[in-house]
């Protein structure tokens, strides 16, 4: 079974950057896509970035140029750098991959369990 774990949450200053992981652990498993959600309070969780494992982003249109997504395949790890940041970024970020198992190709989704980014002064 595949787990997700997210760091690098925190609380920082307007304008401000921080830097989410988000490490896979578990075997026999290969990942597809990795995306990145966001859910602030009060609203609907909601994609903020994704990349497949070849590299393809895809980004939230109001994200774009601020947020970049990244993986490291060998680790089973993807990356949020989040620069510019402004108090309405402020949301439980959440990650979420496809894992696909070696055995018998089945394709199933997984939840992190989020990481809390607070952008206030």
């Amino acid at each position: 079974q595949v787990q997700l774990v997210e760091s690098g949450g925190g609380l920082v200053q307007p304008g401000g950057s921080l830097r989410l992981s988000c490490a896979a652990s578990g075997s026999g498993f290969r990942l597809n896509t990795m995306d990145w959600y966001r859910q602030a309070p009060g609203k609907e969780r909601a994609l903020v970035a994704a990349i497949t494992s070849g590299g393809s982003t895809y980004y939230a249109d109001s994200l774009k140029g601020r947020f970049t997504i990244s993986r490291d395949n060998a680790k089973n790890t993807v990356y949020l750098q989040m620069n510019s940041l402004k108090p309405e970024d402020t949301a439980v970020y959440y990650c979420y991959a496809e894992a696909v198992t070696y055995w018998d190709s089945t394709a199933y989704g997984v939840w992190g369990q989020g990481t809390q980014v607070t952008v206030s002064s």
